[in-house]
């Protein structure tokens, strides 16, 4: 899996294998956990590469996607509701048949995410675009 940070756009760029985002998944669901990320020879677009997630269960309310600059990590800290609910989003874009992507950014009501929280685009396994 490979996470890059664009911090111009305040923003992620989420994207792996089926199994990896599965991975990434189940952590959530755990509430607790880390999940190792790899190099990629791909540009980075003025972006940092992440070199792993971590997830933390917190009190809330909701779910706040972060980044610890310094240690180079995507930190996921929230509810055990907020948890699950981004982990079936997940989950489900690692199930797409086809190129595609969601963005998953927090605007004021949102269901599970807290003010702060960075945008992220999780990319389907396939590629960010439908194959046509």
């Amino acid at each position: 899996m490979r996470i890059l940070f664009l911090p111009a756009e305040s923003g992620l760029d989420v994207s792996g294998a089926a199994a990896e985002l599965r991975d990434l998944a189940l952590v959530l669901i755990a509430g607790e956990g880390c999940v190792e990320t790899t190099a990629s020879d791909e540009p980075s677009f003025g972006g940092t590469e992440l070199a792993s997630v971590e997830v933390v269960t917190t009190s809330g309310p909701g779910v706040r996607i972060r980044v610890d600059s310094e240690h180079s990590v995507l930190l996921i800290e929230g509810d055990r509701p907020g948890l699950t609910a981004l982990a079936d989003e997940v989950r489900s874009i690692a199930e797409m048949a086809d190129g595609g992507h969601q963005h998953i950014e927090y605007f004021p009501g949102h269901d599970y995410l807290a003010a702060g929280s960075l945008a992220m685009v999780v990319n389907s396994p396939h590629g960010g675009m439908p194959i046509r």
